[in-house]
């Protein structure tokens, strides 16, 4: 998270993320596919189509752990967007209706002026809870602060 504005809101642009959940993913991945390409290159008995098989699986698994670490909810003036595993999804401020992140809940969610209700991954308290309730509550207070008024406008 960025640095407090004199509102005691974060300076906008800001990116929140599962920054050491993310450094894990990456790793991992990395690791992965080195470890199975180096493997599957290693054993001498292969074809070079069963080796690269090896190094493929290394690159799909490798893949699967970038996605898992790809969720952000990056907020500007105008509004959010959310980035899950898989979609992306654009909101402007008045769309958040509240934000949430109870006891247990495995990651934020928000919900719409449309009924429903949306996850948003970034903001998740897995390995750094203290973090993710301070980011919660700094979206919470953006999009209490923006919801109401254009983004020109002071609110109070």
């Amino acid at each position: 998270m960025s640095d407090a504005t004199s509102s005691g809101l974060p300076a906008l642009p800001v990116t929140f993320r599962p920054g050491r959940t993310r450094a894990v993913l990456l790793t991992m991945g990395v690791a992965i596919f080195v470890a199975v390409s180096l493997i599957g290159v290693l054993l001498t008995r292969l074809s070079p189509g069963e080796r690269l098989s090896f190094v493929v699986t290394g690159a799909l698994l490798g893949s699967v752990l970038y996605l898992l670490a790809r969720p952000r909810v990056e907020c500007d003036e105008t509004g959010v967007t959310v980035v899950n595993i898989v979609t992306r999804r654009r909101l402007e401020w008045p769309e958040i209706i509240q934000v949430h992140l109870r006891p247990g809940d495995p990651w934020v969610f928000l919900d719409l002026s449309d009924g429903t209700s949306m996850p948003a991954l970034g903001i998740q308290p897995g390995i750094a809870k203290q973090h993710a309730i301070a980011d919660a509550r700094a979206l919470r207070a953006l999009a209490a602060a923006r919801s109401t008024a254009g983004p020109e406008a002071p609110r109070g």
